[in-house]
């Protein structure tokens, strides 16, 4: 087949389409091409390593992977104000008075169990765009707690959560049981 050169004034759209597929473009062709057994001799597209596929309950979504948290970067603390939140969000946060958009309870899980569904929940909500989430860990039986609400302060900060979560406060000082998590905005 012979392409004719274009007509005088106008654009060829076919040279205008030689210059690839975008990153996105891509992801989404990946993700198809999974669901399709492959032609003998050809091998299934691999995702790019710079992208992440999030399935929530309504929807697949593409997005970019979370930037890492750099090495020098302070431990994310539940009630203490991280570096780069301004204080008026910072305040509206600690006081509760920003509404959680989700809300995950992790009563009666066992710790691999509750830390699955933490990890799911997260990046889920990070997918949506959800702002502002809580969880409810319980207060546990014992001095220091349950075995969730002690190992929950470290599992925000393993690197497969930190770049998700910005800011962690208790709603309220009277429940310890319960902390909301302000998420990253996907950039």
């Amino acid at each position: 087949m012979t392409i004719l050169p274009p007509w005088p004034g106008r654009r060829n759209v076919f040279m205008s389409r030689r210059k690839g597929l975008s990153e996105a473009d891509r992801a989404i062709w990946a993700l198809y091409a999974r669901q399709v057994q492959a032609l003998p001799g050809h091998a299934v597209p691999e995702l790019p390593p710079e992208l992440v596929v999030v399935e929530t309950a309504t929807r697949t979504v593409v997005l970019p992977a979370p930037r890492p948290v750099p090495a020098g970067a302070a431990l994310l603390a539940v009630g203490n104000q991280p570096g780069g939140l301004d204080n008026a969000t910072w305040n509206k946060f600690r006081s509760g008075k920003l509404a959680a958009g989700r809300t995950l309870d992790l009563h009666g899980r066992t710790a691999q169990r509750a830390y699955q569904a933490l990890h799911r929940f997260l990046q889920t909500a990070h997918a949506d765009q959800v702002r502002c989430v809580e969880v409810i860990t319980g207060r546990g039986t014992g001095e220091g707690g349950g075995v969730i609400r002690r190992e929950f302060p470290m599992w925000l900060n393993l690197p497969a959560l930190r770049p998700l979560v910005l800011a962690a406060s208790h709603p309220h000082a009277g429940n310890p049981g319960s902390v909301r998590l302000l998420l990253r905005r996907v950039r």
